[in-house]
């Protein structure tokens, strides 16, 4: 019997999963509706006393095989036995086409086709834990129609400086907002009879030197800001599987560090699934699988050469490993796959790949994340009543994201982009004049492919080629309204490299810049997945829409916001500085380091330092604007006085005195004025996505558990909730507070 889930009644009707999926999201709905919580099943141990003969059976090469890739993306099977491998997959952006068994090279299936999703980023925009919830289970069904175990996602590590590479895939600076999109997301996909595997553990946080990097945070920072999500993962969702860092932390690589793996994974959040290390991420043998590390993946060398390999087989049998740490290791492997129903498949799921629904799931995300930023005239919603003509301007209004980059893409037969989304909405009166307006280039210096302080990553070429330029500046002279498609792609945001500035790449500031000098009608588009320097653009413009890597529906669903079929409701998930030097890493001089890195600015990551030190953003976190208005009203609490095991009930009301129906994003800040440590000036502790008709008004409620309110006190090693007076606030961003109320807490 599949995973009972908990979540809030509105699923059924915002979300609206089709099928069978919208049958069960009924039963469990009506069956749970007064929780809010998801709800994630454990590893079984029903089998223990079978999987201790199992091994009993084994071979120390039979052992080892299970221990190590035997193929890119699988282990070995031990068919005497009737055990098979544990196959995987990347998964963020979707299951991963099929790939050689001993390269990275494609293996040319023609049925290996798959939906893409959102990245993480667009994900998060959405502030909506009922479609992270719908994005696992759809990826979920998706993975076990390929027959996969593990899905190597979510990736859920802190945003801390702009210029990460991977910032596109993460889903926030925030810990709290992590959290709540990373537990739905996880309990979807193994209700599926597929493993998450939850990256990268731990503080992997930059791309720059991520092989060797030394990471020194304090305790205290660290259990705040930078473990909240995983702790989640494994105490909320009971995720199955988690990945090793490539860095090290004080001192010991992730996938070697006892800390990390045994003491705070396992002993003290109780993980008992199995820990995968990312590929080539392994240094020791030894001590790793003391450590904890069950499984060794990689690429650089042959696969019996593995460290869990012909070294693991030599040091058991030299006595320099006693074989029953691998014994543990094999066993949670088998825990594994009899709690996934893959080694003797009875009652496993099926699933389903590329269909239609998995396409409407992907819309469905993608509608709920694009953030308008500025519309200062009133341009958008664009009316076509009165438009004859449209100029689409930019490579981004062509541009394919689904591949590319450094890392795991998708094989689609679906990716709309957003020219061909403005092709399947704008009506037939409509001329769209199209001109590329820039080039997508990349420097062949080699120095120059180093960038300022990249490993490898790409450095464009900003010059506008002359033609390119005039054609665009025609196409806008000569069209009722321009729409320039700006940003960034998956080339330039990518794994394995941090970016070198927040400059806008390819001479497309220059760009919009003319469009708007010929074209004051203009509306500006940004599809990217972290911030740039966009100030000037900014200011420029009046109409202004940030978009992400956005899916196989990307495009239609950009379109229909753009057009006004769907009222805008994402929300930035991180904070956009005006300049590099304001975000905290870079403030405090501890980005990218060297060998070392410390993380000097502490608990005040992203808006926190933002607020706290009052340097002001070009846009907050939490910002993102609405073609209605919402009005916060009459802010309360149930009581005064609150004791450090209870609950506080917070209840608003929301009235939407627009004249068009839409969805606002209701963010809970506690600020502790009183407070005997240092704090920062707001934490989010709550929110809630709530549906409000034009002209109507809905109360709210946010639960608070005071416990939220604790704080790592490191002496103590425990978290401890001060007492005295705590600011509870409610805005639509960290920097638009609408409504404040004290509570005391004893």
């Amino acid at each position: 019997m599949k995973t009972k889930f908990l979540y809030i009644l509105t699923l059924v009707v915002t979300v609206q999963i089709t099928s069978c999926r919208e049958n069960k999201a009924v039963e469990v709905a009506t069956e749970k509706m007064i929780s809010k919580e998801y709800e994630g099943k454990p590893i079984t141990h029903e089998y223990d006393e079978k999987i201790d003969s199992l091994i009993a059976e084994m071979t120390i090469e039979e052992k080892s095989g299970m221990l190590h890739g035997n193929s890119m993306f699988a282990t070995k099977a031990v068919g005497r036995l009737g055990i098979p491998e544990l196959t995987m997959a990347d998964g963020p952006l979707g299951v991963r086409e099929e790939i050689s068994l001993d390269s990275w090279a494609a293996a040319g299936w023609d049925n290996d086709f798959a939906t893409y999703y959102p990245a993480g980023g667009g994900l998060a925009a959405t502030w909506n834990t009922e479609l992270s919830y719908l994005f696992g289970t759809s990826v979920g069904e998706e993975a076990i129609a390929r027959d996969k175990d593990v899905l190597l996602s979510p990736a859920i590590n802190i945003i801390r400086t702009p210029l990460g590479g991977r910032t596109y895939e993460y889903f926030t600076e925030d810990p709290f907002l992590n959290k709540k999109i990373t537990v739905p997301f996880i309990v979807g996909v193994q209700e599926n009879d597929v493993a998450v595997c939850v990256k990268h553990y731990a503080a992997n946080n930059q791309e720059t030197n991520r092989d060797f990097v030394d990471v020194q945070i304090d305790e205290r920072t660290l259990r705040e800001i930078y473990l909240p999500a995983f702790k989640a993962a494994v105490t909320e969702a009971n995720a199955y599987s988690f990945m090793g860092a490539y860095n090290k932390f004080r001192g010991e690589y992730l996938c070697e560090n006892k800390y990390m793996l045994t003491d705070v994974l396992r002993d003290e959040w109780g993980f008992n699934g199995i820990v995968i290390s990312d590929w080539a991420a392994v240094h020791d043998t030894k001590k790793s699988i003391e450590s904890g590390l069950d499984v060794e993946m990689g690429t650089p060398k042959p696969f019996n050469e593995f460290f869990y390999a012909g070294s693991l087989i030599e040091k058991v049998k030299a006595g320099e490993i006693a074989e029953a740490d691998v014994d543990k290791a094999v066993k949670r492997i088998l825990q594994l796959m009899f709690t996934l129903k893959s080694i003797d498949d009875k009652g496993r799921a099926k699933g389903s790949i590329n269909t239609e629904d998995h396409f409407q799931d992907a819309y469905k995300i993608a509608a709920e994340s694009v953030v308008l930023l500025k519309n200062e005239k009133g341009q958008l919603p664009l009316n076509t009543d009165n438009i004859k003509s449209i100029a689409v301007i930019g490579n981004n209004a062509k541009k394919k994201n689904a591949l590319g980059g450094f890392g795991a893409g998708v094989k689609t037969k679906r990716e709309v982009t957003p020219l061909e989304g403005l092709q399947n909405r704008l009506p037939e009166t409509v001329t769209i004049n199209y001109a590329e307006g820039y080039l997508e280039r990349y420097s062949n210096d080699e120095k120059a492919k180093l960038g300022d302080i990249t490993l490898n990553g790409p450095v464009t070429i900003d010059e506008l080629e002359p033609e390119m330029l005039e054609e665009a500046i025609e196409a806008a002279k000569n069209s009722d309204v321009a729409i320039v498609f700006a940003g960034s792609n998956r080339d330039y945001e990518t794994e394995a490299s941090d970016r070198a500035s927040l400059k806008l790449p390819f001479g497309q500031e220059e760009l919009i810049q003319k469009v708007l000098e010929v074209n004051p009608n203009t509306i500006v588009v940004m599809i990217a997945g972290a911030p740039f320097d966009i100030q000037e653009v900014s200011e420029k413009s009046s109409a202004l829409i940030w978009s992400w890597f956005n899916g196989s529906e990307g495009g239609n669903a950009l379109a229909d916001v753009i057009l006004g079929k769907i009222n805008p409701s994402g929300k930035l998930p991180w904070t956009m500085p005006k300049k590099l030097e304001d975000s905290p890493a870079h403030a405090t001089y501890s980005f990218p380091g060297d060998k070392n890195v410390t993380y000097t600015e502490g608990i005040l990551v992203g808006y926190r330092w933002f607020d706290t030190k009052n340097v002001e953003p070009l846009y907050p976190f939490g910002y993102g604007l609405s073609y209605t208005n919402f009005e916060f009203s009459d802010l309360k609490t149930v009581k005064e006085n609150y004791d450090a095991d209870e609950t506080i009930e917070v209840s608003f009301n929301i009235k939407n005195s627009g004249s068009m129906d839409g969805k606002e994003v209701a963010q809970l800040y506690v600020s502790d004025p009183e407070s005997y440590v240092e704090k920062a000036a707001k934490e989010l502790k709550g929110f809630k996505k709530v549906e409000v008709k034009s002209g109507n008004s809905k109360q709210v409620t946010i639960n608070l558990p005071v416990s939220e309110l604790a704080y790592y006190n490191e002496v103590k090693k425990e978290w401890l909730v001060e007492s005295g007076i705590y600011n509870i606030k409610i805005g639509n961003s960290s920097r638009n507070i609408l409504g404040e109320v004290s509570v005391q807490i004893n």
